[in-house]
């Protein structure tokens, strides 16, 4: 099975990061957050991914290409250009498909674009800015007994302020500190059947989290993973101080692999 990540966003509610990078080269640690998804999916043998570039694309290429060299010592003659590759660090055994889809394409159309690199009848497909610990193994296993089209990962996320509890005659009877919210919001991490391509179209305003998840959720296509663990989108410069924040305390929730 391949992985789908989009990586074509312009990210300009981060823009103090993405200014000059996409958003998925933003570093957490010191490696960008697109590593830290992939390297969750090949935790659980997942290593054949498509990337659906855009904005500043190229970048995420560059980075790619230069691992050997970033990761290991060379000798090289300047005036030849041959290169003699060192012992180093191994590189990951991971399958990469780079595709283009359009520097403005919205997510439907990127997704519709990439249709002839997934032979595949079923694909995971996420974005490339959300960090959890979804077990992938779980979610695929969830996703075949249901037997749908598509199923998406909902989490329960905290709400940013507490809340007030008050009788009927409008005296305070409780606070609570920033509870979970009941409702499940979409956490991507989702699984697709082949058959989502018939909901998507190549045209740069498809938009795939409006017509497209609703006409599948219409057709009852649409199966929910509730996942309980970590989950973190990085949205703003506050979400990417505070997720480097927790990879520096040493105790990353995402961080399942050895």
């Amino acid at each position: 099975m391949k992985a789908i990540i989009l990586c074509g966003g312009l990210g300009t509610r981060l823009r103090e990061e993405t200014e000059f990078k996409p958003k998925p080269m933003v570093q957490i640690g010191n490696m960008p957050i697109l590593w830290h998804i992939m390297k969750t999916y090949s935790h659980y043998g997942v290593k054949d991914f498509v990337l659906c570039l855009g904005y500043k694309g190229e970048m995420i290429k560059r980075f790619f290409l230069d691992q050997e060299l970033a990761s290991k010592d060379f000798t090289m003659n300047l005036k030849s250009g041959k290169k003699k590759i060192e012992a180093g660090a191994d590189l990951e055994d991971w399958n990469i498909t780079f595709a283009d889809t359009g520097p403005a394409t919205m997510t439907g159309g990127r997704i519709k674009r990439i249709q002839k690199y997934v032979p595949d009848d079923e694909f995971f497909l996420t974005y490339g800015d959300g960090l959890a610990d979804v077990n992938m193994n779980t979610l695929l296993a969830h996703h075949r007994k249901i037997g749908k089209i598509g199923t998406l990962t909902g989490v329960n996320l905290p709400s940013r302020f507490g809340m007030i509890k008050a009788g009927t005659d409008n005296i305070v009877t409780q606070f609570v500190e920033k509870p979970m919210l009941e409702d499940h919001v979409n956490g991507a991490y989702y699984v697709f059947k082949k058959d989502i391509f018939d909901y998507v179209t190549a045209e740069e305003s498809c938009v795939f989290e409006t017509k497209p998840l609703t006409k599948l959720a219409e057709n009852r296509q649409l199966a929910l993973y509730p996942h309980m663990g970590f989950w973190y989108a990085m949205d703003t410069y506050r979400d990417f101080t505070e997720l480097n924040k927790i990879w520096d305390s040493g105790k990353a929730p995402w961080k399942i692999w050895q």
